[in-house]
């Protein structure tokens, strides 16, 4: 399937194709222009994407709408349904904590509900305002995940979750004690990744919250990012890496690995300023960032 419904909204998006940036139009899939190579090859897999929602029943702060996520998720819902998606990943943040675990737990049970709506099968990344007031085991028990970071294999492809949701002096977040600044990947989770990556025969994409794409330094950094693009470099198994946190989005190749930041669901009020997509592999390597609203569109 080529042709995606699209809105007004998305009329005027910028997309990437071939490594030149375009600018949408026509109320059509930025895709079109290949359709007549895409349309005898084969889809291997698609997959939901969101990220930062930042749900809470509370007011508004700033650009943050936190409850309008209800609505816009309902919207992704109504779009990526069509899509018959394999699953679909949420990169984190997926509520803004109210400093009561009760509630955060309350809200989180809301929010997800809606996400059952889109795909029966999930994946969740730890973002730091998940387990900002909630343990890493409240929040993973109340969302039905075993762990925090694993891997796991779908048509031909690797996938790896990582926890960046550590102090840099090893403590796991949870119970307010930790700042979205001070963030790692540790000892332990670095020797399961490198592990991990040494026995896999499979192409690799890497799913975290957190940045690896930029200078340790920065506030939006994993504070040992150099370290852990080392090891995805090392592997030449790697072949994507998405992320959330920064919520303008962005996008970088470092070694030629792509690192995709996606767009946060959160920021802005009313259903224009929604923001979801799906990756969409094709089988003799082609992938296909399906952007929706304010998510840009890519051929990675």
């Amino acid at each position: 399937m080529l042709h995606y419904k699209s809105y007004q909204q998305l009329s005027r998006r910028a997309f990437l194709y071939q490594g030149t940036l375009i600018f949408s139009t026509a109320v059509i899939s930025p895709f079109c222009l290949q359709a007549d190579v895409l349309e005898t090859k084969k889809t291997v897999l698609r997959i939901g994407l969101l990220t930062d929602i930042h749900y809470a029943d509370k007011e508004h702060a700033g650009s943050r709408y936190y409850r309008e996520s209800v609505s816009k998720i309902a919207t992704a819902n109504d779009e990526l349904r069509k899509q018959k998606l394999d699953f679909l990943v949420e990169l984190g943040d997926l509520i803004d904590t109210v400093k009561e675990p009760e509630t955060d737990k309350k809200h989180l049970k809301t929010i997800n509900s809606e996400l059952q709506k889109i795909s029966d099968k999930r994946y969740y990344i730890l973002g730091n305002h998940c387990v900002e007031t909630l343990t890493k085991d409240e929040f993973l028990s109340e969302i039905g995940q075993e762990k925090s970071f694993f891997s796991f294999d779908r048509n031909g492809y690797h996938f790896i979750v990582l926890d960046a949701c550590f102090r840099q002096d090893g403590t796991s977040y949870g119970r307010n004690n930790a700042h979205w600044t001070d963030t790692k990947i540790p000892d332990l989770e670095l020797e399961w990744l490198q592990a991990d990556l040494s026995i896999t025969k499979f192409p690799v994409i890497v799913f975290l919250h957190q940045r690896l794409d930029v200078e340790n330094q920065k506030s939006i950094a994993v504070k040992n990012a150099d370290q852990v693009r080392k090891l995805l470099e090392e592997s030449g198994q790697v072949r994507l890496v998405l992320q959330g946190h920064e919520h303008g989005g962005g996008y970088k190749e470092i070694a030629g690995i792509p690192y995709c930041t996606l767009s946060a669901v959160i920021e802005g009020s009313g259903l224009k300023n929604n923001s979801f997509s799906f990756l969409e592999i094709i089988e003799d390597g082609d992938w296909l960032l399906h952007g929706f609203f304010k998510q840009k569109s890519r051929k990675i």
